[in-house]
């Protein structure tokens, strides 16, 4: 393989962009690609590198590539090229089986608030590969070690970008909670989780009606957040948020329950915001 092919690679997981590696693993038969051969597929479908063979063998490759860095799963196809009309329509007489393999940007985290949970929150999100940034303006590199980026001045709003591919937690714990939601509903935030007691989260909800957030928007976030998992500690808490982000990217969020706080957690919330009130 040339090393342009790696060369390109590189370039693209440096500018955080999505690209696919497709890679012949088994030939059988007449082909025009050989066992291990590569090609380099980008977010739009756009061969860039590599040959996997040409024609209806690439457009396949291609189609497939994009189904593969939608899901962020690998897949492997098997291309039949005996039949034109039942295969792929060339009749070269073989068949490939082709791993497709989706080389994804780390997935982005914006803590907002600090504490305890947000501390244990920033120490296991780096364990599961996300880069993270916390925006609060008592937060320091000794309490958020594995930060990539901490944002203590942001009185607009505007230091740390939202968008779709972004997580975000908000544990502000009253400080401007009901702005931060609105900024990343505003954003279509891949996941959007509000850590409050069960009153706090009713007059955030309701300030977002009064601002014009539609139901729909609202109900797509998670407060209560974090998973079913009996939590009674800070820290605990913080593994149920995660456990729910990590869920929600491999796609089984539906088959896992949603946290419905009971007394305790509710209550370690509820001194959570005092204690950050106090503070």
């Amino acid at each position: 393989m040339s090393p342009d092919f790696y060369s390109k690679a590189a370039e693209l997981a440096a500018h955080a962009e999505s690209f696919a590696i497709a890679t012949v693993i088994r030939v059988e038969g007449s082909s025009s690609a050989a066992r291990g051969s590569k090609a380099l597929i980008d977010s739009s479908g756009k061969l860039l590198a590599g040959w996997v063979g040409g024609g209806c063998a690439e457009s396949a490759v291609r189609s497939e590539a994009l189904k593969s860095l939608e899901s962020g799963a690998p897949r492997t196809i098997t291309l039949d090229m005996t039949d034109e009309q039942l295969g792929i329509g060339m009749p070269c007489g073989g068949t490939m089986d082709i791993f497709i393999e989706p080389v994804l940007p780390r997935p982005e985290l914006l803590i907002v608030g600090h504490g305890r949970i947000a501390e244990t929150l920033s120490a296991l999100a780096h364990l599961m590969g996300f880069a993270i940034t916390v925006n609060d303006p008592a937060a320091d590199q000794a309490a958020f070690p594995q930060a990539e980026k901490i944002v203590t001045e942001d009185f607009d709003l505007t230091e740390t970008p939202i968008g779709p591919k972004t997580f975000v937690v908000i544990a502000t714990q009253h400080k401007r909670d009901h702005l931060w939601l609105q900024k990343a509903l505003e954003g279509s935030a891949t996941y959007v989780a509000l850590i409050a007691s069960r009153h706090r989260a009713a007059l955030v909800f309701e300030y977002l009606r009064e601002a014009g957030v539609p139901e729909e928007k609202i109900a797509t976030v998670h407060s209560p957040a974090g998973l079913n998992l009996g939590a009674a500690t800070p820290e605990e808490i913080a593994l149920s948020v995660i456990s729910q982000m990590v869920a929600l990217r491999r796609g089984h969020l539906h088959e896992a329950a949603e946290l419905q706080p009971g007394r305790d957690v509710d209550a370690i919330i509820r001194r959570c915001e005092v204690e950050s009130i106090a503070g």
